[in-house]
């Protein structure tokens, strides 16, 4: 606990120094969000909590994965983000878990209908395709359905260029390696190439990525695990007039990963192999006053695992959101939709399930500073029939310095289906699962003094019931099922940000959050975290940064003696530099937890030590 205190104390006492410095009062834009309305609202209208990681962040963490710029953000634990390239990735959200987070990309929800927890695996994805990430806390089920319990990370890819044809290629090396290791050896390589453009009225984007990596074992062991992952996609956009405009796309992202035998935690020569491919479309038809959307696409997803108990998993989506927004005028908003989701795999016979769900939502942004989000969604599921759910959202702004104070508060319900592994799967299959349902109350307050500094408070507070469980009923075999528990749990906490520029060209990003989830006994989730980012730019062509990570102690089970382990607590310190060095060419470094600290992040498991990376960017 001490060590907690200190070294949250520390961040605040950062971020209070450089509070008193003098501040830049240069002018800038609005921050816009979208994810929380689907219409772009100012950020001192909206109610949610909403993170955006734009563009500019995006490329000041080239060398990075998307786990890892994630992981640094508020009320978010990304399990397996600081381990080997190829370790499984578990989404803490607020205390949740994967099936309760929620992702898109280009507006399209994504997930592996043949995974227990039907989630989607953001191994699959290359940083430099990203454009920007908006993160939306707290149950968003109204909007976007099942699985948006406590997250919604709603993912953009790049876009093309005005320009007729622009190359892009991205190019980096560094290294890979354990606390115990310190070689330096290269390990990991990084190349992507882009070629995007506008000509008249078609736009299009045609990508190419791939990453190598190698060095690291998965479990503390002496031989090394693989990970190798291609990226390919097609874009193409056509505006046929000014009303109507649409684009198909085409992507193929599959990996390679070695792995070693968890129980018991020994080296093996095992290999998991994952490949997606997605094909959708996005017309768009504008009229006064309002637009209707449709996102589509399909998604087949394969993946195999070979080991002493070697296995294969076949999944299929259809996803379909069809939804009208208009404004009645500059105060009142609406979205009308229609989301349909078809998920098909294989166990011993092919089983499938479809939801249906019509839903509407509402905006109100009056002169007086009261503003309203609300909606209701009717999930009508296949397995298990209907579900109502509705979200409440009010908050209140006023003038406050050169900037604006908010007060705000939400009380939502959300819902997670059963996956189909659950429901008809080989192991622990149970038709006759609910979905699970959880209800979150939020409020918090957003100050705004000027430009240059933004705090927020917000507490949050979810109970969970029908949660889903495997359920051993042989202590010898340990078969068993799944089983909607009839317990309740609670899990809340406090999350607080801040986001400063004391003087010209510094910027500081801080935040910390306390989880607690009661009633049932939590592994690997942190009580206390803190992140803390300052980034100074020396010239227009220079910047660096430094960021900071404290994790406080968890709790996790040593399977080889079935006893419960706290984990110590750890503090991770990295830096960067970014520098162009012409108007085609630019450049980064950037080496990871400088003092190689030893830590864990699951017991008998490999993290990364001091590492270094080096890439290079050039654009025509």
């Amino acid at each position: 606990m001490k060590k907690t205190v200190l070294s949250v104390s520390a961040l605040l006492l950062a971020c209070t120094s450089v509070f008193a410095q003098q501040q830049d009062e240069k002018e800038q834009l609005d921050e816009v969000v979208i994810s929380d309305s689907r219409h772009a609202l100012k950020r001192e209208n909206s109610g949610k909590t909403v993170i955006t990681i734009s563009s500019e962040e995006i490329t000041k963490n080239q060398g990075k994965t998307v786990a890892e710029v994630i992981n640094t953000k508020s009320g978010i634990e990304i399990l397996g983000s600081r381990s080997n390239a190829g370790q499984n990735l578990s989404y803490f959200v607020r205390g949740g878990n994967n099936r309760q987070v929620l992702i898109l990309i280009d507006g399209i929800q994504v997930n592996d209908p043949s995974s227990i927890a039907n989630d989607f695996d953001l191994r699959l994805l290359a940083l430099d395709q990203i454009e920007s990430i908006e993160i939306v806390k707290g149950a968003s089920s109204t909007l976007y359905g099942s699985g948006a319990a406590t997250a919604v990370i709603s993912i953009t890819t790049k876009k093309a260029s005005e320009d007729s044809i622009a190359l892009r290629v991205n190019s980096s090396f560094g290294t890979n390696q354990s606390q115990d290791d310190s070689d330096y050896n290269v390990n990991d390589f990084s190349n992507s190439v882009r070629v995007d453009g506008t000509a008249d009225k078609l736009t299009y984007v045609v990508g190419f990525g791939h990453q190598n990596t190698d060095g690291l074992s998965a479990v503390i062991g002496k031989e090394s695990d693989r990970f190798s992952r291609i990226n390919t996609n097609v874009k193409l956009g056509y505006k046929f007039s000014n009303a109507f405009e649409a684009s198909i796309f085409g992507t193929l992202d599959k990996f390679k990963s070695d792995y070693d035998n968890s129980f018991p935690i020994a080296d093996a020569d095992f290999t998991s192999e994952s490949e997606q491919f997605r094909f959708g479309i996005a017309p768009k038809y504008t009229y006064k006053n309002g637009s209707v959307t449709l996102n589509a696409a399909y998604t087949k997803i394969d993946r195999e695992f070979k080991s002493n108990f070697p296995s294969t998993f076949e999944g299929e989506t259809i996803a379909l959101d069809i939804y009208n927004k208009y404004d009645f005028n500059n105060k009142f908003y609406t979205v009308v939709g229609l989301n349909y989701i078809d998920n098909q795999t294989e166990f011993i016979e092919e089983k499938s399930s479809s939801i249906v769900d019509p839903y509407v939502n509402v905006v109100y942004v009056s002169e007086v500073g009261l503003n309203v989000n609300a909606g209701a969604r009717m999930n009508n599921h296949s397995e298990y029939g209907s579900h109502f759910t509705y979200n409440l959202n009010p908050s209140y702004r006023m003038p406050f310095g050169k900037g604006y104070a908010k007060v705000f508060g939400s009380y939502s319900t959300s819902f997670i289906a059963p996956s189909l592994s659950q429901l008809f799967g080989n192991f622990g299959a149970n038709p006759d699962l609910a979905p699970e349902e959880n209800t979150t109350l939020e409020g918090g307050v957003e100050v705004k003094l000027s430009d240059n500094l933004r705090l927020s408070a917000v507490y949050f507070n979810r109970k969970e019931e029908n949660f889903i469980d495997y359920v051993v009923t042989d202590f010898t075999t340990f078969a068993g099922e799944y089983q909607n528990i009839s317990d309740e749990f609670t899990v809340n906490g406090f999350e607080f940000e801040v986001t400063a520029t004391p003087i010209e060209n510094l910027t500081v990003n801080a935040n910390y959050t306390f989880t607690e989830k009661k009633d049932v006994k939590v592994l690997r989730i942190p009580k206390h975290k803190a992140n803390l980012n300052v980034a100074y730019a020396f010239t227009s062509k220079t910047n660096a940064g430094l960021s900071y990570q404290f994790t406080s102690d968890r709790l996790d089970t040593d399977f080889s003696t079935f006893q419960d382990v706290t984990l110590d607590s750890f503090n991770l310190i990295g830096a960067n530099v970014n520098h162009q060095f012409s108007k085609h060419l630019s450049g980064f470094l950037t080496v990871s937890n400088i003092f190689n600290e030893e830590y864990t992040e699951i017991i008998g498991f490999t993290t990364r030590g001091t590492n270094v990376r080096v890439g290079f960017s050039l654009n025509l």
